[in-house]
């Protein structure tokens, strides 16, 4: 059966082009020359595929998308935003409407028919969309540090942009009010999205609402930020709302990537049994180690031990370290990464604002991150 995919344009001659090239391609058009019998289509319909433009008299694009994805009938259909428009601010405020991809017209047909064969190459490989809601969300993977100071944001961000490499949709979050650092990294100043959250009823807390608070990195990557500004402490962060703040993020993202902060709180506490996989890091000396065997037992009372994986990294090039093999015997579980020592690349990555495996990905660190990440994407989606 042909997959579904629906074109809102109000170009009429748009839409004739775009529907033959996709036709020519095998597949079913359907068609939509304003916002609001799109949305009504998207609900009748449920495609496979949304191609949106932005520029539309009744309703602009970016609008009809954020309904598309606060409406949890069509929140997992993958949109594509296609317009006139070049400029990086138009394409972030695409990706901050909740769009998977995005084409500057005019386009070549084969640049259309590749990124459409992709976007639905990687929804379908993500599960099958019909169904409710419930079972459409997105897996969560958490990174949890031994101690303070062992790298748990840099871990996070570069975990996150690698699974974005791939071609994911993905999501990083942190639950660290007052002292989170994802959005210094990446030079993001709308920073308070968490605290906001924490501030609503729980009955608004939902998938909307995350949409709403989350801001996009040039990359495409997606964000619900905690800042660094002391008052964020004093916010009451009571375990049920961080719980229903994580299934929100999950409605809207796949996967989300969370950086938990070392050690243990209420909040922590309460996330573990969430969560599809824990990266708990470690630095290579005794003291982190120890404290890394007390961290897992707490985890391991909250989450099944298959889900627990171990990564070390190493923050100075040093040749006085405890070896990986002494790492895994005293752990009583196998080191799934080696993250190398790469402080030029580390402070260059934070002078440009972005992650280390997008501004070097054929760099040591590069080829570690990225292979820790499909790692990650394997047992999460084991079926895959």
């Amino acid at each position: 059966m042909a997959e579904k995919i629906l074109i809102v344009d109000d170009d009429i001659d748009s839409l004739k082009l775009i529907g033959l090239m996709l036709q020519r391609q095998g597949y079913e058009v359907l068609a939509a020359n304003a916002g609001k019998p799109a949305i009504a289509k998207a609900e009748a319909e449920r495609p496979q595929l949304i191609i949106l433009d932005i520029m539309m008299p009744d309703m602009s694009g970016l609008e009809v998308c954020r309904r598309l994805r606060s409406n949890s009938t069509t929140a997992d259909i993958p949109i594509i935003m296609f317009t006139a428009k070049t400029l990086i601010d138009d394409k972030v405020k695409g990706f901050e409407a909740g769009a998977d991809d995005y084409l500057t017209k005019p386009t070549h047909p084969a640049e259309l028919a590749s990124r459409v064969k992709a976007i639905l190459a990687r929804h379908t490989a993500g599960g099958d969309h019909s169904g409710t809601a419930s079972n459409q969300r997105g897996e969560a993977v958490g990174v949890i540090g031994a101690k303070g100071g062992v790298g748990t944001t840099t871990v996070t961000l570069n975990i996150a942009a690698a699974l974005q490499q791939t071609g994911e949709h993905c999501f990083a979050t942190d639950y660290r009010l007052g002292s989170g650092t994802l959005g210094l990294n990446l030079g993001l100043t709308r920073s308070q999205g968490m605290a906001r959250m924490f501030g609503r009823p729980i009955t608004e807390i939902n998938g909307a609402a995350v949409t709403s608070e989350m801001v996009t990195h040039q990359s495409g990557l997606r964000l619900l930020l905690s800042s660094c500004r002391i008052q964020e402490m004093e916010i009451k962060q009571p375990p049920e709302v961080a719980v229903a703040i994580l299934k929100a993020i999950r409605e809207v993202a796949k996967p989300v990537v969370v950086d938990l902060g070392p050690g243990i709180t209420p909040t922590t506490s309460a996330l573990l049994s969430e969560l599809d996989e824990i990266i708990v890091i470690v630095e290579p000396n005794p003291i982190t180690i120890t404290m890394a065997q007390e961290l897992l037992k707490h985890i391991e009372s909250h989450a099944d031990r298959e889900r627990i994986s171990i990564a070390v990294l190493n923050r100075s090039q040093s040749s006085i370290q405890t070896p990986w093999h002494e790492i895994e015997s005293q752990l009583g579980r196998e080191v799934r990464a080696i993250i190398s020592a790469a402080p030029e690349l580390s402070f260059q990555a934070i002078e440009n604002q972005t992650p280390a495996v997008m501004l070097q990905p054929g760099s040591v660190i590069g080829g570690q991150y990225t292979k820790l990440a499909e790692e990650i994407k394997t047992r999460i989606r084991p079926t895959m």
